[in-house]
């Protein structure tokens, strides 16, 4: 199962990268869990223009990496999957709006004393950000959780700042 998943890791990361009709940009965010553990979260999206259902609303499909710090342990990480469909409001501010379902795999199942259960994890994300010097800086507020595949269900939330750029 892990195996098939790095594999659909895999091939998602080279499509975004590879995808000729938006360029690929890089993102760095740091925050803070539910559990008041630091965050920090490496990605690379890009954006897919939806004017034919709206001219200002874009897809974003993004892939990245989710490490986390612990009290206790080691920590965690987890692999992200987060397509997310993206509202950029009138105007010169370019100011947006973000929000997605996506999955996340994580390397253990535990988060101090949170037990997630199961590695899969879907990832709730909702965003808030503007154009700022050559990229873009966002707010976001992330909840993972296994959706009561398998009990506990002991999920959690992030609060990130991050920045974007074209690479």
């Amino acid at each position: 199962m892990r195996g098939r998943l790095a594999s659909i890791a895999l091939i998602t990361s080279l499509a975004t990268l590879a995808s000729d009709r938006s360029p690929a940009e890089v993102g760095v965010a740091a925050g803070i869990t539910s559990e008041s553990t630091a965050a920090v979260t490496l990605a690379v999206d890009t954006r897919l223009p939806l004017t034919r259902l709206h001219p200002r609303l874009d897809l974003r499909l993004g892939t990245g990496l989710l490490l986390l710090s612990s009290r206790e342990h080691d920590g965690n990480a987890a692999w992200l999957l987060t397509p997310a469909l993206r509202y950029t409001f009138a105007g010169e501010a370019a100011w947006f709006v973000e929000g997605g379902i996506g999955a996340a795999l994580f390397v253990d199942t535990r988060l101090d004393e949170r037990e997630l259960s199961t590695a899969f994890q879907f990832h709730d994300r909702l965003a808030l950000g503007r154009a700022f010097g050559d990229g873009e800086l966002t707010l976001s507020l992330n909840h993972y959780s296994n959706a009561s595949i398998e009990s506990p269900n002991d999920g959690f939330e992030t609060l990130m700042l991050g920045y974007r750029w074209a690479w």
